[in-house]
């Protein structure tokens, strides 16, 4: 792609979210987020791959009804209550259709089986902004209007945990497994959003973290599914001894930095007196954890079965940075003992 126009559709998508950031009004936020679906479309496209331009259409239509079903709530919370600010929503119905047309845009369960098919369409680094980037000014919008719904949430949460746990055991491709880990860590987020929304900007910043790192190693060994990852030790044994570990902090397995907001998320779950809410994250939690296993299996202790000339991959200098790839790890791997910390950070 020209470096101008790739230039040019960076700027908009940051512009889009930041819009979406700093609006206070419906109109504008529902811009923002308009804006931000247009910019990534081209990127998205730019392979000219059949399955690429797959992805984009059935990304672009989830995502114009996401925001058309917004647009359509936030009339209808104009015309109940006269108001079109964000932090005024106080009828329940416009609550629950924004609600769920966030819920969309991101792929929580149930409205998540987009995702896994985008993601499988899309190269490492577009697949890497569609669950960073993109997951941003949606959740700056759920964390304004601070749905007192919660029912609908916990329901939502506890889904994505448990499909975010089963949709990705028996997958051999990693850009889908990566998706369902992303429905997984989402429902995390939503779980406890209503309850302590400096709990859900801690998970979802550990996650983005852990997320690019997990993107950058896969993109640095350029493995799509787990028979590649097998053959990545002769490459880069240092990485490949580092990535089970990588995977085991999504897992959120301590002494890993994944381990805090899971932690912090069950402690806070039991205070609010839901312990059955906390069990069942808990143990849709070990689902997610098999198939982080199986990875790491695959990757640190499994040989190849042969090294024919058709399965060996040219071993040419990869042009990547490694700094970006090399602090995300650092921070993937060692930021729990500072939970006091970022704990007494997040709730100044």
């Amino acid at each position: 792609m020209n470096p101008y126009i790739l230039a040019t559709l960076l700027f908009g998508l940051g512009l889009g979210t930041t819009i979406t950031f700093a609006s206070s009004h419906w109109l504008l936020a529902w811009m923002g987020l308009e804006m931000n679906t247009l910019a990534i479309i081209p990127i998205m496209a730019h392979l000219h791959h059949p399955r690429a331009v797959e992805a984009t259409t059935k990304y672009f239509l989830t995502q114009a009804t996401a925001a058309a079903m917004l647009l359509f709530a936030s009339t209808t919370n104009a015309g109940l209550t006269g108001q079109w600010d964000i932090q005024q929503m106080t009828h329940p119905l416009p609550v629950t259709m924004i609600t769920l047309a966030l819920a969309l845009k991101i792929g929580l369960a149930p409205v998540h089986s987009w995702l896994p098919e985008v993601l499988q369409g899309l190269d490492l680094t577009t697949g890497l902004i569609l669950s960073t980037w993109q997951k941003l000014a949606p959740f700056a919008l759920l964390l304004q209007i601070y749905p007192a719904n919660s029912t609908l949430l916990i329901i939502l949460g506890l889904l994505s945990t448990l499909v975010g746990g089963w949709g990705g055991l028996n997958q051999t491709q990693l850009r889908k497994i990566l998706a369902y880990s992303s429905i997984a860590h989402l429902g995390w987020m939503i779980l406890i959003l209503q309850f302590s929304p400096s709990l859900t900007l801690l998970a979802l910043l550990t996650y983005l973290v852990m997320t690019f790192s997990t993107f950058l190693v896969f993109k640095l060994n350029k493995s799509t599914n787990i028979n590649t990852l097998a053959i990545s030790w002769a490459k880069m044994p240092a990485l490949t001894s580092l990535t089970p570990l990588i995977l085991l902090s999504l897992g959120g397995l301590p002494p890993l930095t994944g381990f805090m907001p899971k932690w912090l998320i069950l402690q806070e779950l039991t205070k609010q007196e839901l312990p059955t809410t906390a069990t069942l994250a808990a143990l849709t939690a070990l689902l997610s954890l098999y198939f982080y296993l199986r990875l790491s299996y695959a990757m640190a202790l499994t040989m190849p079965p042969n090294n024919l000339a058709g399965v060996t991959p040219w071993r040419l200098p990869s042009a990547q940075l490694t700094l970006p790839l090399a602090v995300t790890t650092t921070m993937t791997l060692a930021l729990l003992p500072l939970t006091p910390a970022i704990t007494a950070t997040l709730t100044l």
